[in-house]
């Protein structure tokens, strides 16, 4: 999901506890992730989402930009800016279990 941006799925389905949401990656497939938090850093507005069907425990940091009628999703390049991403993630989340 490099350098393009995304629109939700017009079915998205949102529960309260674990919202869900469906992005089209690059080859226009469609993702599933669960929406872990969503926050601003630094001016902008971000969001950190793990993917819903897979077992791994990575997670997708994308810049969300928000439309009038619906929100676009950016991948970041700057590694550095991913990490400072993830670290405020960690300290807004500190109660969660985060793996080294």
């Amino acid at each position: 999901m490099n350098d393009e941006f995304y629109t939700p799925d017009a079915n998205d389905e949102y529960e309260e506890e674990n919202p869900v949401i469906t992005l089209l990656d690059d080859n226009g497939e469609e993702v599933h992730f669960e929406i872990l938090d969503a926050f601003e850093y630094k001016g902008k507005n971000y969001t950190v989402l793990l993917p819903y069907e897979e077992s791994d425990d990575e997670v997708v940091i994308l810049e969300v930009i928000h439309g009038e009628d619906e929100d676009e999703f950016l991948s970041i390049d700057k590694e550095d800016l991913l990490y400072e991403i993830f670290d405020e993630f960690k300290r807004r989340n500190a109660d969660f279990d985060f793996e080294d």
